[in-house]
C-alpha cells in the first residue's frame, strides 16, 4: 500500500487545524477514477477552508485543495484508462472530498476532465477554478447576446484570480474592458492585462445608489456583491448582461426591479461548482482555444507542497493577485 503526503484539515475541540500528515491508498475517497496529482493551485476558498476563516468545511477530516491535475492511476469507468492526462475541479472536491493537496486522489469519474489539446497539467491548474469561473461567466454572457460591439465590460474584484483572468479573456475577444479595484497601486498591471481603463473603488458613492443611474456596462462580471452589484446593476445599458460570481463583499443584494423590467437587464448566476460533465468539458475547450488567457504565464507564481500554509494569509488579507500553482508530485 503506497504512502503519501497529504494537507489534511480537521477540527479539533471545536477549531479548524491544518498541517501534513502521511496517508495510504485505502484513506482515500470512494470513486471510480485514482489520480496521481501533478498540480494543485490555491484559491480564496482554499484559504478559508484550510484556516476555518469561513464555514467552507462540510467534513472533517479532509485533504484540500478544490484543484488538481494530473494522470490516472486506475480506473473502472471506461471513459479513462491509466496514464491519461485529467482535471478535476469544483463539486466537493477539497471541502467534503478528499482534495488536490495529496499525491494521490481518487474522485468519482463524473467530475474528471480530460485535458483537452493545447492545455498541460501546470496551465489547467493556472487557470483552475478561477479561470473556469472566469471562462464560464463568459460562456454565459455570449448565449446572453453579449458582443464586443455592444459597448464597454465592468470586472470587479479585478486584482483577483477570477477578475485578472476575465479581465485577460474579455480583452482578447475584442472586448472594451473597465477593471474596478481598490487598489490604485495595481493600475498598471490591470492595463497590462487588457484593460482599457481603470476605476477606483473610492470613487463611487455607494451609499446613494440610484434604482437608473447613467447606462455605463453592456456587460459586467461581478465577484463582490452587495452595493457593487447593486450599482452595476442601476448602470447597465439596455439589455446588459451580469455575471454574478462572487461575494466577496456581500451577499446581500439591495436594488429595485427597475434596471430589469425597464433596461431589460439580464443577472446571470455563475455556478461554476457543479456545472455538468458536457458543458463543463465544453468550458475547458475554450480555455485552451479562444479563452485561453495571453499573459498566463505572468499572471502565475509556482510553490511547492511545503510552502502551502505559508500563502493562506495573503488570500485572507486581500493582498494575493493573480494565481499560484502548487507542485505537488
Amino acid at each position: 500500500m503506497r504512502s503519501f503526503k497529504a494537507f489534511l484539515i480537521e477540527e479539533i475541540e471545536g477549531k479548524t487545524q491544518s498541517g501534513f500528515v502521511n496517508m495510504d491508498e485505502s484513506q482515500l475517497d470512494p470513486g471510480e477514477v485514482t489520480i496521481r496529482v501533478a498540480f494543485s493551485s490555491v484559491n480564496y476558498k482554499d484559504a478559508l477552508a484550510a484556516t476555518g476563516a469561513g464555514r467552507i468545511i462540510r467534513r472533517f477530516p479532509c485533504v484540500g485543495g478544490i484543484d488538481l491535475s494530473g494522470t490516472v492511476e486506475e480506473s473502472s469507468d471506461p471513459r479513462f484508462k491509466p496514464g491519461d492526462p485529467v482535471i478535476a475541479t469544483s463539486f466537493d472536491i477539497g471541502v467534503a472530498h478528499h482534495g488536490g493537496y495529496a499525491e494521490f486522489a481518487r474522485v468519482p469519474a463524473d467530475w474528471v476532465v480530460p485535458l483537452p489539446n493545447g492545455l498541460s497539467l501546470f496551465d489547467a491548474m493556472a487557470l483552475g477554478t478561477a479561470g473556469f469561473t472566469a471562462a464560464l461567466a463568459i460562456v454565459r454572457m455570449e448565449e446572453n447576446g453579449l458582443r464586443p460591439e455592444q459597448g464597454p465590460v465592468v470586472v470587479t474584484g479585478a486584482t483577483g484570480g477570477v477578475g485578472s483572468l476575465a479581465i485577460d479573456m474579455l480583452a482578447k475577444l475584442g472586448y472594451s474592458v473597465t477593471a474596478l479595484t481598490g487598489k490604485e497601486s495595481q493600475s498598471d498591471y490591470l492595463r497590462h492585462l487588457g484593460a482599457s481603463d481603470v476605476m477606483l473603488r473610492s470613487s463611487l458613492d455607494l451609499s446613494r445608489i440610484r434604482p437608473l443611474a447613467k447606462a455605463l456596462w453592456a456587460g459586467a462580471v461581478d465577484n463582490l456583491g452587495g452595493d457593487v452589484l447593486a450599482w452595476i446593476a442601476s448602470s447597465m445599458k439596455q439589455a446588459g448582461t451580469i455575471a454574478s460570481i462572487g461575494l466577496a463583499e456581500s451577499t446581500t443584494l439591495n436594488t429595485t426591479v427597475m434596471p430589469f423590467v425597464l433596461r431589460g437587464v439580464s443577472l446571470l448566476g455563475i455556478d461554476s461548482g457543479y456545472v455538468g460533465e458536457a458543458y463543463r468539458q465544453r468550458v475547458w475547450q475554450r480555455l485552451a482555444t479562444d479563452l485561453h488567457p495571453r499573459h498566463l504565464p505572468e499572471l502565475t507564481r509556482t510553490i511547492n507542497l511545503d510552502e502551502l500554509p505559508d500563502v493562506f494569509d495573503s488570500f485572507l488579507q486581500g493582498a494575493a493577485h493573480g494565481r499560484i500553482v502548487v507542485a505537488v508530485s
